[in-house]
């Protein structure tokens, strides 16, 4: 696994048209995107393709990539996530009913303790918001909502949406920093 800056020096170095560095990048990172994708399509067909257009993307756009605004895998995911999300809006690809994790599976291993570990922290952070917050947040980011659909269901403006959000995760990071 990479560290941000090795990985932000590949995302540089990509930016340049570099493809050993993409094929680095590209090898770091596709079992987290990967599982991103499949979580919310639920499909390994529709994960095959969204992937693909990420990674396509994430070629073309790594010049856009911003320190100060993100880490690098957390900008990566961001796009393989809008990309599956956009599938799923766009051809209703998950049925409701499975698009969420099962809470209630036998988790053994040391790595899916440690993914339970860091949503008990989580959600530990998320209930240190308060509600309005807290469901924007559950909103966007686990039910997929656009800012636009959050700004009519909260009758407010995108501006405010982004700022709330923002300030939400900003919160939320602190929260899980302490």
């Amino acid at each position: 696994m990479l560290t941000p800056d090795e990985t932000g020096w590949l995302l540089a170095a990509v930016a340049k048209g570099d493809a050993a560095a993409f094929e680095r990048l590209y090898d770091a990172t596709r079992a987290r995107l990967y599982g991103v994708v499949l979580r919310i399509l639920r499909r390994s067909d529709l994960a095959a393709e969204v992937m693909q257009d990420a990674y396509a993307r994430i070629w073309r756009n790594a010049a856009d990539f911003d320190p100060r605004i993100a880490t690098p895998i957390t900008w990566m995911v961001a796009i393989a996530r809008g990309r599956a999300l956009d599938l799923v809006r766009s051809q209703g690809a998950v049925d409701e009913t499975t698009a969420t994790p099962d809470m209630g599976a036998d988790e053994s291993g040391p790595a899916e303790r440690l993914i339970t570990e860091e949503l008990r922290r989580l959600l530990a952070c998320l209930g240190e918001l308060e509600p309005e917050q807290r469901r924007l947040v559950l909103l966007a980011y686990y039910s997929g909502w656009s800012r636009e659909q959050l700004a009519a269901r909260f009758e407010t403006g995108l501006d405010n949406v982004k700022a709330w959000l923002r300030g939400s995760l900003l919160r939320i990071r602190e929260c899980l920093g302490s």
